[in-house]
């Protein structure tokens, strides 16, 4: 079987999902059993690559954003942030000074509109006819008469490709925050949720909710959604407080869906937020990565984005056209100077302030990684999918362990560290390992250098944080623990600056000599060493056996 990670907010569509999952393989002497094909996709659960234009529901409309007066008061930027009498000025958090304009962005791909009412869209990794098909709204058949193809022609990456479009106009250029803004990276080092939110007092503190059976306060809800997402704690409050004023009103928005996300009846801050950060990852990493150069406002208008615009500000954008108020009036406010940069502004400063440039160097590679289990036989069961959810990167592979139970059943096999450093985060499921290398020390966080995420670990027998590991290391056992899964496995990804590194892009894993190559589809793909080559299955089998 080939067991997946499934983000909460798709488990209930599966059903409506199964085209877009790889094809179940079976050894050429097998005659599929009805009941054996049932029981597989009752089976199968995973971070599924969303439809391109997913239909949200939303409160339209924002509240009143800005801060206290004392904040909003022209601040010279220098000093301590002032606090709000509710707040210790001890615990005030610095907002750097910032007096310079955004370093220009080369210009980037852009939808380029033809006289016969077409744009041209660069095929980007992993992508299919059918994905560009639903991200233009068009069909498979009618992308294969624009561009002359037949069904026998394969797309490829940076390919030039036609497609129909109504779109007549772009968005503004107006940058709204840096790539380093977008990511749980450098710049966001030592930053301290609860701490910021003790400035305010605001509603913040006083929420909780129980995520996966564990109650958490407000700012631990903001946390988690930032680890896991690998997106910035400071942007992910500026959205808090722009659309619900939770942090510097002691009621803001309270009800059951804060940030007015409302599709598929996903109440609680914990959903909220998390559809906020797939989102901003959708927007960052589809732009930069997967060749989307085209979105949709809620009203229907279809905008290009401004070629001189950087992915993170693609980002923003992409969030601030989701919700079903938006119109392209509405929006065009949102992502100018007077919208949400203002409300960022206020509470941290000038988001260019926190630059990190570059968040990759020109020459990275990844350092030497091993399998992540000991003298033994696990089960390729997911090529490149989401590192978290559906928007961010092909980061991810997914591995079994060996036997022959299917399901959610207790493993005792152990997942061990594929390369030396310090345990960051040990909870929820997750190990993250910020990686001790010979030209980046582990310095405890992992938004720094390489890390390395381990997901779907029991809490039974798990390393915990602040433990120096070595390659070899035992860290838990895999199991279904960590967002959704119904199937025993080891979802495994790669970050860098706090980036998502996708498994099929530039920078393929390298885990003992056993290479990374995606197929063109979410979870399948290839695991090559020399001439050996085992692909991605549904299955325990020779075709997917991988061996240190």
């Amino acid at each position: 079987m080939k067991f997946f990670w499934r983000s909460p907010s798709k488990a209930k569509r599966l059903a409506l999902s199964l085209p877009k999952w790889p094809l179940l393989r079976l050894r050429s002497a097998q005659v599929p059993n009805p009941l054996y094909l049932l029981l597989t996709l009752l089976l199968l659960a995973g971070c599924e690559r969303p439809d391109p234009e997913t239909a949200v529901f939303v409160t339209p409309g924002q509240s009143s954003t800005l801060p206290p007066t004392p904040i909003v008061t022209p601040f010279s930027g220098e000093g301590p942030l002032p606090p709000t009498p509710e707040a210790d000025p001890a615990q005030a958090i610095a907002r750097p000074t910032y007096n310079g304009t955004p370093t220009p962005d080369p210009t980037h791909e852009t939808a380029v509109a033809q006289e016969n009412g077409t744009l041209t869209h660069t095929v980007g990794v992993g992508e299919t006819l059918g994905y560009i098909a639903q991200l233009y709204g068009t069909t498979t058949e009618q992308l294969l008469s624009l561009n002359q193809l037949d069904n026998g022609n394969l797309v490829y990456v940076g390919q030039a490709l036609l497609v129909p479009s109504s779109a007549t106009q772009f968005g503004p250029d107006f940058k709204l925050i840096p790539d380093s803004e977008l990511v749980y990276g450098p710049a966001a080092n030592g930053f301290d949720v609860r701490q910021f939110a003790e400035l305010y007092g605001g509603y913040l503190l006083n929420y909780e909710e129980a995520v996966e059976n564990q109650l958490l306060a407000g700012p631990e809800i903001v946390s988690l959604v930032t680890h896991r997402y690998s997106v910035n704690p400071r942007l992910l409050l500026a959205a808090l407080e722009y659309r619900a004023g939770w942090i510097t009103k002691a009621v803001g928005v309270v009800e059951q869906f804060p940030m007015g996300y409302r599709a598929s009846n996903q109440p609680g801050l914990y959903m909220q937020l998390s559809w906020v950060a797939n989102q901003l990852n959708w927007g960052f990493y589809g732009r930069s990565e997967g060749g989307l150069n085209l979105f949709t406002v809620a009203d229907g208008t279809r905008l290009g984005y401004a070629p001189t615009i950087n992915n993170g500000t693609a980002g923003v954008q992409k969030w601030l056209s989701a919700h079903d108020g938006a119109t392209y009036a509405s929006w065009l406010q949102e992502v100018g100077p007077d919208g949400f940069w203002l409300t960022y502004n206020a509470l941290f400063g000038n988001p260019f302030a926190y630059t990190v440039d570059p968040l990759w160097p020109a020459d990275l590679s990844q350092p030497s990684l091993q399998l992540p289990w000991q003298n033994e036989t696990w089960y390729f069961t997911g090529g490149p999918h989401g590192g978290w959810a559906a928007g961010s990167a092909w980061a991810a592979l997914d591995f079994a362990p060996p036997g022959e139970q299917l399901g959610c059943v207790q493993s005792e096999n152990w997942v061990t560290a594929m390369a030396d450093g310090i345990v960051t985060r040990s909870d929820f499921g997750a190990v993250v390992v910020d990686l001790d290398l010979p030209n980046q020390p582990a310095d405890g966080f992992a938004g720094t250098g390489w890390a390395i995420t381990y997901m779907h670990l029991e809490n039974r027998d798990r390393i915990s944080v602040g433990t120096p590991v070595q390659i070899g290391d035992r860290l838990g056992h895999p199991s279904c623990e960590g967002g959704f899964s119904n199937g025993t496995h080891l979802h495994v990804a790669r970050s860098y600056n706090g980036r998502w590194v996708a498994a099929d892009g530039a920078i393929p894993f390298n885990m003992a000599g056993w290479i990374s190559q995606g197929l063109g589809s979410e979870y399948d793909g290839l695991l090559l060493r020399g001439t050996v080559s085992r692909e991605a299955c549904v299955c325990r089998d020779e075709i997917n056996a991988i061996s240190p």
